[in-house]
């Protein structure tokens, strides 16, 4: 399928084409319908737009709503602070995720890289206890796959990262001393596994040779809460702590480590 930019427009996909072109080279016929036997029926198949899972996991019921779309998307955000809230282990810059710039997508490069393409997001919702007790403790939201180019400043981010940093090494934040909350990445259990500040790094590339980075999600939960792996063969990710968390771990690498975050600017006319 030959996906569409976003800007403020998403496209459905190949399916929906699909049918709409089939629908037109056929207007000038009649059909009747007919009962189909059990072996033409295992030769058809279908997929819809929007797909719904439900699962228990670890007590906890877990509500999952899927767009099936692969989408391209170019876009910019500035000063985004999410989870502000007093946390006297830790305040940082009193947010749980500082993102000074976020931009999706970078313009100096070539064609592919103007844009980061992002397959099946969804939408999870955690919910406890059952009949008038039930109530929901978090959800979060993330993507089946994401690949390309990221800029970012990263002040503070609350949450689980592995970031392959080249020659100065792997920032991995199960090295920090309260287990990735808040972390500007300078606090670890050794100064050996601190190599450089989140701030250092001007953008990350999602996805290698291998495909698209697969676990990336954000999260928001009154509790810890412990999500499913949704990915088979990768381990259930780390325990989200309470507040707001992001998760990415799976083929996530730094642009560069001077801090340099890549333009993203529009095409001209």
């Amino acid at each position: 399928m030959s996906s569409c930019l976003l800007n403020a427009t998403v496209c459905a996909g190949r399916r929906v084409l699909a049918a709409l072109t089939l629908g037109v080279l056929t207007s000038g016929l009649t059909w009747a319908a007919e009962p189909l036997d059990d072996t033409a029926l295992s030769d058809t198949w279908g997929q819809a737009l929007l797909s719904l899972n439900t699962t228990n996991y670890q007590g906890m019921d877990f509500t999952r709503l899927t767009l099936g779309a692969d989408i391209s998307l170019s876009a910019n955000f500035n000063g985004m602070r999410l989870g502000e809230y007093n946390w006297s282990p830790r305040n940082a810059t009193g947010a749980d995720i500082d993102l000074g710039t976020l931009r999706f997508g970078r313009s100096d490069g070539s064609a592919a890289q103007r844009t980061v393409s992002i397959t099946d997001p969804y939408f999870e919702f955690v919910t406890t206890g059952s009949g008038s007790s039930q109530q929901v403790v978090g959800m979060r939201f993330g993507f089946g796959g994401i690949s390309g180019d990221i800029g970012t400043t990263m002040n503070v981010v609350s949450g689980s990262l592995l970031i392959d940093a080249g020659a100065a090494g792997t920032i991995d934040s199960r090295n920090d001393t309260l287990g990735g909350k808040r972390w500007d990445g300078t606090t670890c259990v050794s100064t050996a596994t601190c190599t450089l500040a989140l701030s250092q790094i001007g953008g990350l590339h999602a996805g290698n040779a291998d495909g698209a980075s697969r676990d990336f999600f954000l999260a928001i939960q009154n509790q810890a809460v412990n999500y499913p792996s949704l990915v088979a063969g990768l381990a259930a990710p780390d325990t989200a702590q309470a507040g707001v968390w992001m998760n990415w771990r799976d083929r996530l690498s730094a642009l560069n480590t001077t801090g340099t975050v890549p333009p993203n600017v529009g095409k001209g006319p």
